[in-house]
């Protein structure tokens, strides 16, 4: 062995010198505060690698992702209404009835899909109560929503029209510092106390709805003094509503490109478009001026229908101020028939209103002609059309100048539509051809719309069952008892994709003039159908042909005439209208449940949809 003299020997450094020479040039690597080395320690260290578990990464991982999908929410939360939140709901719920459907919508699973239509409506009902907001809005507005939902209900399976039958816009009211915080933003100062806007604001909301809640106050006497409606719209709605109606969109375009081949896509935009404007109290506030002009200058209704007076300089985008209007709203079916000196039925859930010690004329009869005249005349004469008049919207009164006469007020103008000349006399006609039986007027303003079944079409509109042809001639209609479940589902399917053969063509005020006519339906079978419905809506229609601006003399002779005619044909409607009133009234005073002309209409959709598409229809989905 070879020995180095002792001074040609590498100096022998100590242990820790040598580690700190090592570490001089390599990589260090820091984990929670402590130094790790890599594998390139010198072989005669006596320090080993720090390595961290594999449980204890997957803990930090989770603890990362927690913390910043914490962070997510709550932000989401405070400063964008839980928005996205609800658009996961809203996609999560769709996939989930997307596949259910795709699943179990079979042949051989025929018998369990009136269990699929029940789960499918108890997710879609929960998403929407869930949501709130302009999702109840959407519920009350569309085709799988209750606007849709609930404007054609005879075309939803059973379990669906008796949920969106529950969905009402009703909701919790927000604290009175949320509601001061509005009025801060919108004014710069307080409702009440020094220097607010009134000189009493009531802090507890007289209602609440989903987008917007009403309090009562008292203006100061330099805007006049009295009593006043003041709606405030929730802040969290306006943070929202951008990304529900992106998300009603992307639902709607999935549904009917990929899933179910149905054309529900063409009326999203108008509809999304008519919600905005909901959300706009000045333009709600220019609706009622608007309307109140079209009252006040026709003569048959400028004494019986009333516009609460609105404050435009004390009005913003999210509040609006109105005059405060007592009454009894006809959602109060107990009042409102001991109002008009009524009796009403033992079943009638109770009501605060007092009974008052001399009743209004006219009775109830009165209430309903006043309804259907005034929105005949929207559709007829004026083409501006209020298009949510559920009966919390409609407040019966003493007239103030006339205390022993009823006065009909109109709440709520944010959603009207505005429709054309040519419109309302392809309407006008399609109404008159209806009851005259001219099924070939019927046809053309079917074609014209682009509606390719224009017996069903006829049906919807008249709420009546219009057979084209003879009777048995309608697809299947003798073999819809022999159909499984699947098979009437494919039939239904296949009836609405008929319905609508050119949706370009179709009008989109459709879908909320309908919305109108049901409502208003619902109004009259809900009072025990007091005025023939049919006969009045008819003869607006009729007379607005004969009196429409631009005709000549001989066109307007010739229309004239034929609205002669008309009338004189309409007494058999009127007829059959009081051939129902009699038997309801003896059934009455034998003490038996009477059924009024809207239930034997009802009654006979229910048998004409059941034979047609192989449908049930719950009782009452027509009711407004």
């Amino acid at each position: 062995m070879l020995h180095l003299p002792h001074a040609l020997r590498p100096a022998r450094l100590p242990h820790h010198d040598l580690l700190k020479k090592h570490t001089a040039r390599s990589p260090r690597i820091l984990f929670h505060g402590r130094e790790i080395f890599s594998s390139k320690l010198p072989l005669g260290s006596d320090l080993q690698a720090v390595q961290p578990s594999r449980l204890h990464k997957y803990a930090q991982r989770v603890l990362y992702t927690v913390s910043f999908g914490g962070a997510v929410w709550l932000m989401d939360r405070e400063y964008n209404g839980s928005a996205i939140t609800r658009n996961l709901r809203t996609f999560w719920t769709c996939a989930i009835i997307a596949l259910d459907y795709k699943l179990h919508f079979k042949p051989e699973m025929s018998e369990s899909i009136p269990a699929l239509h029940e789960r499918v409506a108890e997710r879609i009902y929960n998403l929407f109560t869930s949501n709130g907001g302009l999702y109840i809005k959407i519920g009350t507005h569309l085709s799988i929503y209750r606007q849709a939902f609930a404007n054609n209900a005879a075309l939803m399976p059973k379990p669906m029209q008796e949920r969106f039958g529950r969905l009402f816009d009703d909701a919790p009211q927000v604290p009175y510092a949320v509601v001061e915080g509005v009025f801060k933003r919108e004014f710069g100062r307080p409702p009440s106390g020094p220097g607010g806007v009134f000189e009493i604001f009531e802090e507890r909301a007289a209602a609440s709805a989903s987008i917007a809640q009403v309090h009562r106050a008292k203006l100061r006497e330099k805007d006049g003094g009295g009593w006043v409606a003041v709606k405030i719209q929730k802040p969290d709605v306006s943070k929202q509503v951008e990304w529900d109606l992106g998300a009603f969109k992307i639902v709607m375009w999935i549904y009917e490109k990929y899933l179910f081949n149905l054309p529900v896509l063409f009326v999203v935009d108008f509809i999304s478009d008519h919600l905005r404007r909901e959300l706009d109290f000045e333009l709600e506030a220019k609706n009622a001026l608007r309307t109140s002009i079209f009252v006040a200058t026709e003569p048959r209704l400028s004494d019986r229908v009333y516009i609460p007076k609105v404050y435009p300089e004390l009005s913003t985008k999210k509040v609006m101020v109105s005059e405060w209007i007592g009454g009894v709203r006809l959602s109060d079916r107990r009042a409102i028939m001991q109002l008009m000196g009524e009796t009403p039925s033992p079943d009638l859930p109770p009501s605060t209103y007092p009974v008052p010690e001399r009743p209004l004329k006219g009775g109830i009869t009165w209430v309903m002609k006043t309804m259907v005249d005034l929105f005949s005349a929207q559709m007829f004469e004026w083409g501006w059309v209020h298009c949510d008049p559920h009966p919390g919207n409609i407040i019966i009164r003493p007239h103030p100048s006339a205390p022993s006469r009823p006065q009909f007020v109109l709440l709520d103008h944010g959603l009207y539509v505005s429709v054309t000349r040519k419109f309302q006399q392809q309407y006008a006609a399609l109404w008159k051809g209806l009851l005259v039986a001219d099924l070939g007027t019927v046809r053309k303003v079917a074609d014209a719309w682009g509606i390719g079944a224009p017996d069903l079409f006829a049906s919807a509109t008249l709420m009546r069952p219009v057979r084209f042809g003879k009777p048995g001639e309608s697809a299947g209609a003798h073999d819809i008892e022999k159909l499984s479940q699947y098979e009437r589902g494919l039939l239904m399917k296949e009836k609405l994709r008929n319905f609508l053969t050119d949706t370009d063509k179709m009008p989109k005020e459709l879908v909320f003039i309908a919305r109108n006519m049901r409502i208003v339906q619902g109004n009259n079978q809900q009072l025990g159908s007091p005025v023939n419905r049919i006969r009045i809506i008819g003869y607006w229609a009729s007379r607005s042909l004969a009196v429409a601006p631009g005709l000549t003399w001989a066109v307007r002779y010739r229309e004239y005439c034929r609205f002669l005619v008309f009338q004189i044909v309409m007494l058999s409607i009127d007829i059959a209208f009081w051939a129902t009133k009699l038997r309801q009234w003896i059934k009455l005073k034998l003490g038996q449940s009477g059924e009024g002309f809207e239930d034997q209409l009802e009654r006979t959709m229910r048998e004409f949809a059941k034979s047609n598409l192989g449908l049930e229809i719950a009782e009452g989905a027509f009711e407004g």
